[in-house]
């Protein structure tokens, strides 16, 4: 044997150099073997343990269990590598879309194989090419979970170019969310409110959507879409009597002032003049239910062209009379 080294070294020279270039240039072919094949496509059967999370209506955010989901992958030797050790690793959380999750009973859900198929980057990597989905289905179980509906409320300011106006409430959708959390909690929340927004200079409908104030709760929604109409429109002012209803027989009800001073938004352009339908009034029940007789005014139906109307006074004062 040591002939042979002896041998080999007089053929690589004398001082050893050479010996360490060449071992040097053998590593480096290796190396480039080793990464070219490993870049290369391969098809390998993948199993990776899979956390479910989703905003199921009165159930957990996160599955209590993982379920293994195996496939057919064609990946690179990198890849084929770190898929290995993949059943070894913490469960991968995956966001599943509510209607992906159809209910077995009580706390059970499962998803079939053809909807993990949508899934396949978010549980095996975004190199992943599926070739077989091979689990048919996969369980996961969401504990119930204290909750409760709550109204949402719009924080915003509105301000609209001359002569434009909104037209009915700004809208919310959805209009109300799903609270999750402790009983002690859940009783402190009635409401939730929106992040305050500004919608500036408007002349034309507005749309959008505006996250949610956080409230250390879990809510269904985080953000909702609004929506609020506007209108061009045309002031209108007119001077109307102001009348009495539901008074008994044998009183009378005397008003005073007896004529408002009415201003009307109507809608742009005015297709009916409101002067000519519209009837403000004060009625009985409200004088007697009222302190020393200061009423609001009544009105029947606007039409649908009338946006928004002030009147002045604002307040008046109602005396009762018997005949």
């Amino acid at each position: 044997m040591s002939r042979l080294w002896d041998k080999f070294r007089s053929l690589m020279a004398t001082n050893g150099k050479d010996i360490i270039i060449f071992v040097m240039s053998l590593l480096l072919a290796f190396s480039i073997w080793l990464i070219h094949n490993l870049s290369l496509y391969y098809n390998e059967t993948v199993s990776v343990p899979v956390t479910a999370r989703s905003n199921l209506d009165g159930h957990a955010l996160v599955s209590s269990n993982s379920s293994a989901v195996q496939a057919r992958l064609r990946l690179t030797g990198f890849d084929v590598i770190r898929s290995r050790g993949a059943m070894n690793r913490k469960p991968v959380v995956v966001d599943f879309a509510a209607s992906d999750l159809h209910p077995r009973g009580g706390e059970m859900f499962y998803v079939t194989g053809t909807d993990l198929n949508r899934y396949v980057q978010a549980v095996f990597g975004d190199d992943a090419r599926l070739e077989t989905m091979l689990s048919d289905t996969v369980q996961f179980r969401f504990p119930l979970e204290n909750s409760k509906k709550v109204p949402v409320t719009a924080v915003y300011t509105a301000d609209f170019r001359s002569q434009y106006t909104a037209v009915g409430d700004l809208r919310l959708v959805p209009d109300s969310v799903t609270v999750y959390g402790e009983p002690m909690h859940l009783e402190q929340v009635d409401r939730v409110y929106t992040r305050p927004f500004y919608l500036q200079d408007l002349r034309v409908s507005a749309h959008g959507r505006v996250r949610l104030e956080e409230t250390g709760l879990r809510l269904s929604d985080n953000a909702v879409d609004y929506t609020l109409d506007v209108s061009r429109y045309v002031e209108i002012r007119a001077d109307l009597p102001v009348e009495s209803r539901n008074v008994p027989a044998g009183r009378s009800l005397i008003i005073y002032p007896s004529v408002a001073q009415v201003s009307f938004k109507c809608a742009f352009p005015v297709t009916v003049d409101p002067s000519d339908v519209a009837r403000f009034y004060i009625d009985y029940q409200d004088f007697t239910n009222s302190l020393g007789g200061v009423c609001i005014p009544r009105h029947d139906a606007l039409p649908a062209g009338i946006l928004d109307y002030t009147i002045e006074p604002q307040v008046f004062d109602c005396v009762e009379s018997i005949r």
